[in-house]
């Protein structure tokens, strides 16, 4: 039997909420599926599992929020026969009474209110997790909700549609009003009653506040920045481009990814963690890029495997984070499996990223626009695009001289895209 437990998702996140169990005692599932939603201070993401078997108990119920680690279920493995029931405990006998002077009991403090709960959904409803958290927003009672998504899956614009027809309604009543009929109980309660929504921004702003201050506290930083000759990775994206349709061209900044991936072999030590007074490092390469949400904030989900992927699978990849960013559909493996950070800055004009670390990560990297300068090669002073490359680094993990080397191999991959 195994445990799973509420995941972390970050080292800014210390509770969950658990929005939908998409899933019930007695189901299969698999690695990787999606058994749960659930709602961060940052984001509404889905959970995966990482084992396969059959979900045995479910202890936490849909609308409570639990701190990191807290035991949720229990899935037991393919084969394994379910536990027999305990038998009764036979009744201790008493001890025997002895009268003592009645204790003078001080007041206690209040107990701490049970996290309200909503009512679970029915399993058979689909919902996107970001009508979920819009339906919890502006208490919109789900089971009322026709979906218009793919397979009746209620979208946010559903749901958004039946908060406003549930406004207006007040005011289309002209006529005199009928016997009033005692409506059955709904089938759904309306998501998490009597619960205040959340101020997702003010959240944010927290869980953000909270990690940088962590990082500029524990991470002894060190900054470096080189100028970087765009000229032939450009080019060279130039021509491949023309080779392809509008829906399939290639943006530059996955050209930085590969080369931050590949360059990540000869320097491991800035790709990892620090984990209890070390460093651990990974063997597999997840980098995250940060990308800005429209309602503001940051999220740094990864893309995995990007040393092993060609350029147009991390260009597919990319497109479809930026879009579920965009849905707040993220799974729980690409919020907490990113081993270093890629953050770019570019497409504001900014030149120049010196960025925080996200820890336990040692290391974050920054890309500025890309401006044309004069710039001397082989002899020859020209106007070329250039680019400042930045390393935020742990120097806990890595100093300066090997964080130098790390910039130097990146621009060098980058003077060779046909090779990346």
């Amino acid at each position: 039997m195994a445990e799973f437990r509420m995941p972390s998702l970050g080292a800014d996140m210390e509770v969950g909420t658990i929005l939908q169990w998409l899933v019930k005692p007695g189901d299969s599932v698999k690695r990787g599926d999606i058994v749960a939603v659930v709602d961060t201070e940052k984001a509404t993401i889905e959970i995966e599992v990482f084992q396969s078997g059959i979900i045995d108990s479910i202890f936490v119920p849909e609308g409570n929020e639990v701190p990191v680690g807290t035991l949720i279920a229990m899935i037991r493995a393919d084969g394994e026969p379910a536990p027999a029931p305990a038998p009764p405990k036979p009744a201790a006998p008493r001890p025997p009474v002895t009268l003592k002077p009645a204790p003078i009991v001080s007041p206690q403090p209040a107990a701490r209110p049970e996290a309200a709960k909503v009512a679970a959904l029915p399993h058979k409803l689909r919902v996107s997790p970001l009508a979920l958290r819009v339906a919890l927003d502006l208490n919109v009672d789900l089971s009322k909700v026709k979906g218009t998504g793919p397979e009746g899956a209620i979208t946010k614009a559903d749901v958004e549609r039946a908060a406003k027809a549930a406004k207006e309604a007040p005011h289309a009543e002209a006529e005199p009003a009928a016997p009033k009929v005692e409506a059955p109980p709904p089938a759904v309660p309306r998501a998490k009653p009597g619960v205040a929504p959340i101020d997702h921004h003010t959240a944010m702003r927290r869980v953000i506040a909270a990690a940088m201050a962590r990082s500029k506290r524990e991470i002894p930083h060190y900054y470096l920045g080189t100028q970087v000759d765009m000229s032939r990775a450009l080019a060279w994206l130039q021509a491949e481009n023309l080779k392809r349709s509008v829906t399939e061209r290639i943006l530059y900044s996955v050209l930085l990814l590969k080369a931050v991936a590949r360059a990540l072999h000869d320097y491991p030590e800035m790709n990892g963690y620090w984990v209890d007074n070390a460093f651990k490092h990974s063997d597999a390469i997840h980098v995250g890029v940060a990308i800005s949400l429209r309602k503001g904030g940051l999220i740094a989900p990864a893309i995995h495997d990007v040393d092993k992927k060609s350029i147009d699978e991390i260009m597919a990849n990319l497109r479809d984070l930026v879009q579920r960013v965009r849905a707040e559909t993220l799974r729980s493996s690409e919020i907490a499996d990113a081993t270093i950070t890629v953050t770019s800055l570019g497409e504001q004009g900014v030149e120049s990223v010196f960025g925080i670390i996200y820890p336990p990560q040692v290391a974050l990297i920054g890309f500025g626009k890309v401006v044309e300068r004069p710039w001397a090669s082989n002899g020859m002073v020209g106007a070329h695009p250039l680019m400042t490359a930045t390393l935020a680094a742990d120097h806990r993990a890595s100093d300066g001289h090997r964080g130098g080397l790390f910039l130097a191999a990146i621009d060098r991959l980058l003077q060779e895209p046909d090779k990346l």
